[in-house]
């Protein structure tokens, strides 16, 4: 029973040779069959001299290193597209979360479930992050109708017949978590604690984290264009109220002209055709990204790769 491990590398440098030796002393307690995949995401603090030294001293080391910086997402598809193992566990690389709960997660499994993910359940997050990202999930919750909880990240294990599955899915914009719980299968969760990063900082900055929400809510859904047009219907309705309420007036009662309730209007009313305008936009340039049909990532070099 192989098991791959992979893992996106950026931005630690430092933890890198940590995070192999506390892997490998866990996946020897379950299997002696396992490979540990380093996807190097262009990083620049040098993380791939660190993955060629490790491929250079175990084997069992897989080191993939993209063309240039593809995200996250991508780098976790570069690397679960070659993976070989009958179960696949992502991670990050920071260490937060702790290698040792691999062997929960596969346990977790063996009773009979697809995927397990992990749920952390004391996040080392502040206040401010924890209250943003749970606010996101409920809205992405409600334009999409998954009801995906924030707790969860890409730390996980998921069965070949899953991971299958993942890797036909070839969308550009892309969340590893979010696609393994769209695709169903038999699911399952474990809570674990976690530790804080082991080095640096999330390379997450709020406008990155604007645009990644931005990018995974009109990516995933088209509810965000039917609410608009929605809206759109209801002020089209209450402005024919509004008109005939003035026709109405007009007749019955001396009013002076409310320059400031028509201003308020058409401010109100330009407000929401620009927002319209703006959804639409983002949507069709969806669209154009996915009709370029460029690849996911661009490998540069792989080291020890098993499946010559």
């Amino acid at each position: 029973m192989k098991i791959s491990v992979v893992v996106p590398v950026y931005g630690c440098r430092g933890a890198v040779n940590e995070l192999h030796s506390r892997l490998k002393t866990t996946l020897e307690e379950i299997t002696e069959d396992y490979e540990i995949i380093l996807v190097n995401d262009c990083c620049p603090q040098g993380s791939w001299f660190e993955i060629e030294k490790l491929c250079q001293i175990d084997d069992k080391v897989v080191g993939i290193e993209l063309s240039r910086n593809f995200g996250q997402a991508r780098a976790i598809t570069a690397g679960v597209d070659y993976s070989t193992g009958d179960w696949v566990v992502v991670m990050d690389c920071d260490l937060q979360d702790r290698p040792e709960e691999i062997k929960k997660l596969y346990d977790k499994a063996q009773e009979g479930y697809d995927v397990v993910f992990a749920k952390r359940k004391d996040r080392k997050d502040t206040g401010f992050k924890k209250f943003v990202s749970r606010c996101f999930y409920k809205i992405y919750t409600v334009l999409s109708d998954e009801a995906y909880s924030y707790e969860y990240n890409n730390f996980s294990i998921c069965n070949r017949k899953v991971i299958d599955s993942f890797c036909k899915l070839r969308e550009y914009h892309r969340d590893y978590a979010m696609y393994i719980y769209w695709l169903g299968f038999h699911q399952a969760e474990i809570d674990i604690e976690t530790d804080p990063r082991k080095e640096g900082k999330s390379s997450y900055n709020l406008k990155r984290k604007i645009r990644l929400a931005e990018d995974l809510l009109t990516s995933q859904s088209d509810r965000l264009l039917r609410f608009t047009a929605h809206v759109g219907f209801g002020l089209t309705a209450l402005s024919i109220l509004f008109i005939l309420f003035l026709v109405i007036q007009y007749f019955v009662a001396d009013i002076d002209a409310g320059w400031t309730s028509i201003i308020a209007v058409i401010l109100l009313v330009g407000g929401m055709l620009m927002s319209a305008i703006g959804i639409a936009g983002i949507y069709i340039g969806n669209i154009f990204m996915e009709s370029k049909d460029r690849p996911l990532y661009v490998v540069r070099t792989i080291l020890n790769d098993h499946e010559k």
